[in-house]
């Protein structure tokens, strides 16, 4: 059963859920811009674009983790990861 949430980790959890969004749809729209790059045959262009928003989409999902062990009653670190 989860640990109630303090409201300063309630916070962080909305702060994380926010940084998640916007997060989000900056990648998808990158992404979206190196397919129509790589379509016109500007390769390489397209490939650094697909790791920025490869980038985001891991940063995405690391946050999307914290917002859940948040929910879950916390996160609890005994070592840097």
């Amino acid at each position: 059963m989860p640990i109630p949430l303090t409201k300063p980790n309630q916070q962080l959890r909305r702060d994380q859920k926010e940084a998640t969004a916007l997060l989000k749809w900056p990648g998808v729209d990158i992404m979206q811009v190196a397919t129509r790059l790589s379509e016109a045959g500007l390769g390489e262009d397209a490939r650094i674009l697909m790791k920025i928003a490869v980038s985001l989409q891991k940063a995405e999902s690391k946050l999307t983790g914290y917002a859940e062990e948040m929910k879950a009653g916390g996160i609890n670190r005994s070592k840097l990861e």
